[in-house]
C-alpha cells in the first residue's frame, strides 16, 4: 500500500476538503439513534450539485465516475469531517443494479430521484426462515398476464417504514436448484397489499421492519434482468469500492470522544479503575488495525482491479466484533451513568446518551449483513483454502 497520494489525488483530498470547511460546519448534527440520520434538503441540494451522492456511478449514469482511489478519499474525508452521508441502499445497491442490468426504460425512470436524494429504497432479501441461507427464499411471484403476484414475508427491512421502493428477490420457479428460481423486482412500496410492521430493537429504536405481501400485483417490466436470474444479478451487482473505511474512521472518533471524556469528566470511572487506559489504549491500537484492514482492501481494489474477496469478510467480522469491544469498554468507563440514553435529559447525560444505545445497538452488528460464522466461512473457504465442513 502507498499511504501517498497522487498529485492528482492530493488535489482531489483538497477539494473535498475545502468543501467540507466551507458548507459542513450548518450541517453538523449527531446522528440520530435511529440509525437513520435525515440530511436536509440544502446539505443534499451541494452533495447532487457536485455529483457526490453517487460518487462511484459512471458519468453517463449522473454520477461522479470516481477512481476507486478517489472514491476512498472522499469516504475518507467524509467521515473526518462526520459529515452526513445521502443514499444508503438506494446508491449502494439498486442503483449499481440498475446501471448494469437494467433497461433504459428503468433507468429514466428510477436513477434521477436516487440523485437528487428524494427517494428511498429497501432491499427485500431476509427472510423470517432464509437469512445466512437466502437462497431458501419462499417468497413467491407468480405471473398473471402483464403482472407478477406476489404473497410472503421479509424481515429486517431496514427503513422499510421509509422507502418509496424495494428491491425484491422472490422466487419464480418453485422446481428448480434453489440458487435458480429467484426473480430480481422492483416493488413500489405504496402497492396493495403491502403492509410494513416495525421490528422494535434492543435498543428501542425503529430501524427494522416485517413486510408482507398479500397478492401484491408487481408489473412485469419491474423485472431488472432475465426471469429466475435474479441470484446472479444480487451476487453480481457491479461492486464499487467497499473499503468500509467509513465504519473504521467513526470507531476510532468513538474512542476518541471516550478518552476526552475520561480525561475531562468526574462521571468516569478510570479514576477508580485504572485498568481501563489499558482497554481504551487496546481499542485505540484496534481501531487503527481496522483502518489499516481498509487500506489493504483499497490497495487491492486500486491494483488489481478487483473486489475483495475473503478480504472483505475479514474486515466486516474484525470491524463489528470491534465495535462491541468498544463499547463494552464505553459502558465500563461510564458506571452507572451507562443507564442513561439518548433520550434522557440534563446536563449530566455523558456524551449524549450514545454510548448505551450504542452498547445496545452494535449486538446485531455481527449478524446484520452478513454473521460472523458465514465470514468465518468465506476466510476458511476462499482465504485459508480449508474444505467446507
Amino acid at each position: 500500500m502507498n499511504y501517498n497520494d497522487t498529485p492528482e489525488e492530493a488535489a482531489f483530498r483538497q477539494e473535498v476538503k475545502d468543501f467540507l470547511a466551507k458548507e459542513l460546519p450548518s450541517e453538523k448534527v449527531d446522528a440520530p439513534a435511529d440509525g437513520f440520520p435525515r440530511p436536509s434538503k440544502e446539505w443534499t441540494r451541494k452533495l447532487a450539485d457536485r455529483k457526490w451522492i453517487a460518487p462511484a456511478w459512471p458519468r453517463e449514469y449522473g454520477g461522479a465516475g470516481l477512481s476507486v482511489m478517489e472514491q476512498f478519499i472522499f469516504n475518507n474525508e467524509m467521515a473526518e469531517a462526520r459529515a452526513p452521508r445521502v443514499g444508503g441502499i438506494a446508491t449502494g445497491f439498486a442503483g449499481p443494479t440498475l446501471i448494469v442490468h437494467g433497461t433504459e426504460e428503468q433507468k429514466k425512470k428510477y436513477l434521477p430521484g436516487i440523485l437528487s436524494g428524494d427517494d428511498v429504497w429497501c432491499q427485500g432479501y431476509s427472510e423470517p426462515g432464509s437469512g445466512s441461507d437466502l437462497a431458501s427464499l419462499q417468497t413467491r411471484a407468480v405471473r398473471d398476464g402483464d403482472d407478477y403476484v406476489v404473497n410472503g414475508q421479509k424481515i429486517w427491512t431496514s427503513g422499510g417504514h421509509l422507502a418509496s421502493q424495494m428491491i425484491l428477490l422472490a422466487r419464480t420457479d418453485p422446481d428448480a436448484p434453489k440458487h435458480r428460481g429467484i426473480t430480481y423486482f422492483i416493488v413500489d412500496m405504496k402497492s396493495p397489499g403491502i403492509q410494513v410492521r416495525p421490528l422494535i430493537n434492543m435498543a428501542d429504536t425503529h430501524e427494522f421492519n416485517e413486510v408482507f405481501f398479500e397478492d401484491v400485483r408487481v408489473p412485469a417490466k419491474n423485472v431488472i434482468g432475465d426471469e429466475n436470474r435474479g441470484w446472479y444479478l444480487a451476487q453480481t451487482t457491479l461492486s464499487f469500492e467497499r473499503s468500509n473505511i467509513g465504519s473504521a474512521i467513526g470507531t476510532r472518533q468513538n474512542i476518541e470522544d471516550m478518552v476526552k471524556f475520561a480525561r475531562e469528566s468526574d462521571a468516569s470511572t478510570l479514576a477508580h479503575n485504572p485498568s481501563l487506559r489499558t482497554e481504551l489504549v487496546e481499542r485505540f491500537i484496534e481501531a487503527g488495525v481496522a483502518q489499516q484492514m481498509s487500506f489493504k482492501i483499497v490497495s487491492m481494489q486500486a491494483r488489481e482491479g478487483v473486489p475483495a474477496g475473503h478480504e472483505a469478510s475479514v474486515a466486516k467480522m474484525y470491524g463489528t466484533e470491534l465495535n462491541q469491544r468498544v463499547y463494552g469498554t464505553g459502558m465500563k468507563m461510564l458506571g452507572l451513568y451507562g443507564q442513561l440514553d439518548n433520550k434522557s435529559e440534563g446536563p449530566d447525560v455523558p456524551m449524549k446518551g450514545r454510548i448505551k444505545y450504542q452498547y445496545l445497538r452494535s449486538v446485531a452488528n455481527t449478524i446484520e449483513g452478513g454473521t460472523s460464522e458465514i465470514q468465518r466461512n468465506i476466510i476458511a473457504t476462499r482465504g485459508l483454502g480449508l474444505p467446507r465442513a
